[in-house]
């Protein structure tokens, strides 16, 4: 251990996406390649020393604790635990959060040495994954608030590669597996006989892990709300999603000593009509069972939505993904085209 071929593919995932910026600390571990990565862990971060890392991620995570911070953080999975190193800013950015972190190192202000904050969650507390629509994220459930995450891969393919390198390790803990139900037929196990509803898609794994994954009502609850949002929205039945998918907005600031933007997390939802932009809580739903009342704010919030037929014209970057896409949207409201037409049309 390793082999050359987990080295070489901890290697090339070792990459932070080149929209998000991280710290000197981070950028650090990103340099590293091959056995100096895994020398690394082994040294800084696992905690005992038979653990083998498995697999490597670079994603955004938000903790449950901080729902409205999402911090860069790679992902490291070993046979042991899953680990978030964690850009050492986000310990700063929420004060009233500070007795969630351990702070015994925040007098180092030494410009030469760089602190990050690792999250453990280990393997044998771990009690359920849940899979969001898509793929597009994942949160992780031990047993206590402190013990959820969401990873927002915003990429199918990620989030499929790490549930499956999940499921790998989770089969070489040694639990003693769930008694068999006595009937397993398709409605005992996915639905209920009294309501006849659909439950959500439910994998419980050998190690008595759960891993849910969403359904088609999840999609019709969502198509549902994105109707309520729209004016005059006569023919529901033929109302339909095609595409969700978890995005930014970009805010560009202009007046500064050099020109800045910044990403805001959205979803995006793309209907035959609408283009909409919501800002989704991905931590707290569904509920965790110790929670005792529901959270603050909506599952979708509605941040923006736009007709297609307003539709101008699409923008397209030629830089490599992630892609940047600019709509311009011609949504003079309510205004009749036989109207005044010598309005400066193109000024601001």
């Amino acid at each position: 251990y390793p082999s050359e071929f987990l080295m070489q593919k901890i290697t090339e995932d070792n990459q932070i996406p080149v929209h998000l910026h991280v710290s000197v600390s981070l950028q650090y571990v990103a340099g590293l390649k091959g056995r100096a990565l895994v020398e690394f862990f082994h040294s800084n971060i696992a905690e005992v020393e038979n653990e083998e890392l498995r697999h490597l991620m670079w994603s955004s995570v938000l903790f449950y604790k901080t729902p409205s911070v999402e911090v860069m953080s790679c992902v490291l999975l070993s046979t042991k635990a899953i680990y978030f190193l964690l850009d050492d800013s986000f310990v700063h950015a929420d004060e009233h959060q500070s007795d969630f972190w351990n702070k015994e190192n925040s007098d180092c202000e030494n410009n030469s040495f760089h602190l990050s904050c690792c999250f453990v969650l280990k393997l044998n507390d771990l009690q359920s994954v849940n899979v969001g629509l898509f793929d597009q994220y994942f949160r992780i459930t031990g047993h206590s608030a402190d013990h959820i995450v969401t990873c927002l891969t915003r990429d199918s393919y990620n989030t499929h590669t790490f549930i499956q390198q999940l499921m790998a390790v989770l089969s070489l803990l040694a639990r003693t597996p769930s008694p068999e139900p006595v009937d397993k037929d398709f409605y005992s196990e996915f639905g209920s006989k009294n309501t006849g509803k659909m439950e959500n898609y439910e994998l419980i794994h050998s190690s008595r892990v759960k891993f849910i994954y969403p359904n088609e009502e999840e999609i019709g609850d969502l198509a549902f709300l994105v109707a309520e949002k729209m004016d005059g929205l006569t023919n529901l039945p033929s109302f339909n999603i095609l595409l969700y998918v978890l995005a930014f907005q970009v805010n560009h600031f202009e007046g500064s000593a050099q020109n800045t933007s910044s990403l805001q997390p959205k979803t995006l939802i793309l209907t035959s009509s609408d283009l909409f932009l919501f800002d989704e809580d991905y931590i707290s739903y569904p509920l965790p069972e110790f929670a005792k009342e529901p959270p603050k704010r909506d599952k979708y919030q509605l941040a923006d939505g736009r007709r297609i037929r307003d539709l101008d014209r699409v923008l397209m970057g030629y830089q490599t993904y992630p892609q940047a896409l600019t709509f311009v949207f011609d949504d003079v409201q309510n205004q009749d085209l036989m109207q005044n037409l010598t309005l400066d049309h193109f000024g601001e």
